[in-house]
């Protein structure tokens, strides 16, 4: 044993102060690199507390509320006067369908109006003549009633005189022939007294023939005018329907934009609820810019925001405000929405879409086009 631990090799000194160094400058390099660490960090925890005033994003798309532009009516396109890229102003005519059909619905419901307010016109008149078939009823049946009166006196009369003929036939102071001729004339006053109240009933039936005509004729017409009868109103709503629908055969811009994706030709036939094109309002876009959930803690409407495109490069800024926030993730809206399952190890970070609305001044001196590519940055002190 004593041999063996003689062999190994005696370590030389200058070795060992040499490893004591690397050592020493090792651990003063460690320290360094961790003192560099820790002021880093702290760095970064001044900036974020005291100087970190805004998020950004490149993000972020422009978008716009498009119109699309539909036919109201039915029939073949007569003229396109725009084309895809073509500026338009609102009100501009876009397109004309075929407006002879509509010309010709308007005219039958002019018509149909003269017709209504003329029954109505004549509603009235038989009114009036109704009204005076009453009053001359009246003067009917005080006529009546006259000659009732005046039959039954003679009646009367006749009745007087063959009782009395008929007490002096008993004496024989008269004939048979004058006793006959009383009863006749006895017969005859009956007659005429029958035949003057059954005039009498005919006057009355008249007169209420002629009240009940005057009552449904009055209904027709009681609190109205020409222009307020159901009918004349139904002509009317007939008329302004007719006129709405040549109107429509004018298709306008609701507001100025540019024209894109034309499907609609000459001579092509096209129904209600047909998409002829698409009108973007160039004026009014903004931006939806996607930031991360974290980035939102601070992010609140009405924050000011600098944009940039892609399309103009760094040059031009775009100014903003932030509207709101969407109702929910990207994610979630997505025609397969991602499930992340209970125990997924893996956390994805979401982004939800902020809304920014651009300054128009700067939009008209510099145009977007809506999908185009942006970069935002939201100052979170600016409100």
């Amino acid at each position: 044993m004593t041999d063996a631990s003689n062999t190994l090799p005696d370590t030389d000194p200058a070795d060992q102060i040499n490893d004591q160094a690397l050592k020493a400058k090792r651990k003063k390099s460690l320290g360094f690199v961790a003192m560099i660490l820790i002021i880093a960090a702290i760095l970064f925890l001044i900036w974020k507390l005291f100087f970190n005033h805004s998020v950004s994003t490149d993000n972020a798309y422009v978008g716009a509320e498009t119109a699309s532009i539909t036919s109201m009516v039915t029939g073949q396109v007569e003229k396109v006067l725009v084309s895809d890229t073509q500026t338009v102003k609102q009100g501009d005519v876009l397109v004309l369908v075929d407006h002879r059909d509509a010309e010709i619905a308007v005219a039958q419901a002019q018509a149909e109006l003269l017709k209504a307010q003329r029954q109505y016109k004549q509603s009235a008149a038989n009114s009036s003549s109704l009204n005076s078939q009453v009053f001359v009823s009246d003067d009917a049946i005080h006529s009546a009633e006259a000659q009732v009166a005046k039959a039954k006196a003679e009646l009367d009369k006749a009745q007087d005189d063959l009782n009395r003929r008929q007490q002096l036939s008993a004496t024989g102071a008269i004939s048979k022939e004058e006793l006959s001729t009383a009863q006749a004339a006895l017969n005859n006053a009956q007659a005429g007294y029958n035949l003057a109240q059954a005039g009498l009933a005919q006057a009355k039936s008249s007169q209420k023939a002629a009240q009940s005509n005057l009552a449904a004729n009055e209904a027709l017409i009681k609190g109205s005018n020409e222009n307020s009868t159901p009918d004349v109103l139904v002509a009317q709503a007939k008329l302004k329907q007719a006129l709405l629908d040549l109107e429509r055969t004018e298709i306008k811009a609701p507001f100025d934009g540019v024209v894109t994706s034309r499907k609609i030709q000459v001579g092509q036939r096209v129904a209600p609820g047909s998409v002829l094109m698409v009108v973007v309002p160039i004026s009014q876009i903004y931006v939806d810019a996607n930031f991360k959930e974290s980035q939102l803690e601070n992010v609140r409407p009405g924050q000011k925001a600098v944009l940039t495109s892609d399309l103009y490069g760094d040059s031009v800024e775009f100014h903003g405000t932030v509207l709101g926030f969407s109702g929910g993730t990207g994610s979630a809206f997505a025609l397969i929405p991602a499930q992340n399952a209970t125990g997924n190890w893996i956390k994805v970070v979401q982004r939800l879409p902020v809304r920014i609305q651009l300054d128009p001044k700067e939009l008209a001196e510099h145009p977007l086009r809506v999908g185009l590519s942006m970069e935002a940055q939201i100052d979170l002190k600016s409100k």
